[in-house]
């Protein structure tokens, strides 16, 4: 099927640009579920591949060339994102990473992840989901080696679970994986997530090596303690981690557990964080580190919390009872705040508090969360670490 495409955005695809928005569409209306070829006003081939609305677009382009999208087309999209992580194969301290990281790799719309030898499928929009078997069957070829898939479903539907299994064996439930060296229980059919969010594994290696040796850590949207457990395996004398969620303290409990460590040293606390910002100042608590790496959008009783419009006063709560040459580590995956935006954020309320300040690490996504230069937005993760003299 032919779609023919505006002049900008006929330009922008021919330069690497994989993202269809609606307003690319000469028809705006147009909808299919089959592969697509855009061309320009003049009919010309521009690129290929298929409309599927999600959280961001209305379709990825796959290919600049006119090529058939058969299995082997596929495949060969997963041998080459496979050999470009072949460093994290080899690594005898990690065996939960990205093995295929959507338009970094190529083909906007699917995610698969690595968990000690069994994938995790993410569909995020229904059209890649129609050409699954074809996907899978290529897949397969690509990693004989995978013991068993799962796949999760990211995209407004009825009738199909969140979480399936998909082929080969079953993993075991909690499956085990390493990361730094650090191990984590990990449920590979437990809703949309899994346990860890394996992004911030540097963030988490630095913690590992050293960052919060003889330190109090506190970790604020905690989830299930990584950071917190990190720090624990790096020394850090105590940790406290907070949560809203009630689930939360049984799964952090489990991650310390699986380490052999004490849970006494450990404090895990249901608590919205912003009530709890105003606890520990009450009390006149203080820590040596603060992790704050909220959600982009939060919502509860009381406030609704946007990284975009809110994250300056996580930062100016965490400087009341941050302790003098003290590490904040601010961490974001909001796609629609660009770094300098952040740092921007972040930076005024040092100001304002007449703090100074010193920026000791930035992270970004890591190497296998492969990204495009052509596609900045895919390069979501920015994370800030500081130490902090109070004046």
């Amino acid at each position: 099927m032919k779609i023919k495409v505006k002049k900008r955005a006929s330009t922008q695809f021919r330069k690497g640009y994989p993202l269809i928005q609606k307003e690319d569409l000469v028809d705006t209306q147009v909808e299919t579920t089959e592969w697509i070829d855009l061309v320009d006003q003049q009919n010309q081939f521009v690129a290929k591949g298929y409309l599927g609305k999600q959280n961001k677009g209305i379709g990825w382009v796959l290919s600049r060339d006119n090529e058939v999208f058969d299995t082997t087309f596929f495949e060969k999209k997963f041998v080459v994102a496979k050999a470009k992580r072949t460093t994290y194969f080899s690594d005898d301290l990690t065996n939960a990473f990205r093995l295929f990281n959507g338009e970094g790799d190529g083909m906007g719309g699917l995610i698969i992840d690595y968990y000690d030898q069994f994938a995790v499928f993410s569909w995020y929009n229904q059209t890649l989901y129609l050409h699954r078997e074809k996907l899978v069957e290529a897949f397969k070829k690509a990693y004989p080696e995978i013991l068993g898939a799962y796949e999760k479903i990211r995209f407004d539907t009825q009738g199909l679970p969140e979480s399936q299994f998909i082929y080969g064996k079953e993993a075991p439930e909690p499956l085990i994986v390493k990361e730094n060296g650090v191990q984590f229980a990990t449920y590979l059919n437990e809703g949309l997530m899994t346990g860890i969010f394996l992004d911030q594994k540097e963030v988490r290696g630095a913690l590992v090596d050293g960052l919060a040796l003889g330190k109090s850590v506190l970790n604020m949207f905690s989830y299930t303690g990584a950071f917190s457990v990190a720090a624990a395996m790096g020394g850090a004398v105590e940790t406290t981690s907070v949560d809203l969620a009630k689930r939360s303290l049984k799964k952090t409990q489990e991650q310390f557990e699986v380490n052999g460590l004490d849970l006494e040293q450990q404090k895990i606390i249901v608590m919205d964080v912003f009530e709890y910002f105003k606890y520990a100042s009450r009390k006149q608590l203080t820590y040596d580190v603060i992790v704050l790496d909220p959600p982009s959008f939060a919502r509860n009783k009381k406030k609704v919390f946007r990284v975009a419009k809110n994250y300056g006063e996580l930062v100016k709560d965490s400087l009341e009872i941050l302790a003098d040459e003290g590490v904040l580590i601010a961490s974001t995956n909001a796609a629609n705040v660009t770094i300098q935006q952040f740092q921007k954020m972040i930076e005024e309320e040092f100001i304002a508090k007449g703090v100074s300040y010193q920026q000791i690490g930035l992270y970004r996504l890591p190497n296998d969360f492969q990204t495009t230069n052509a596609f900045p937005e895919g390069d979501y993760l920015k994370v800030f670490v500081y130490k902090i003299n109070q004046m």
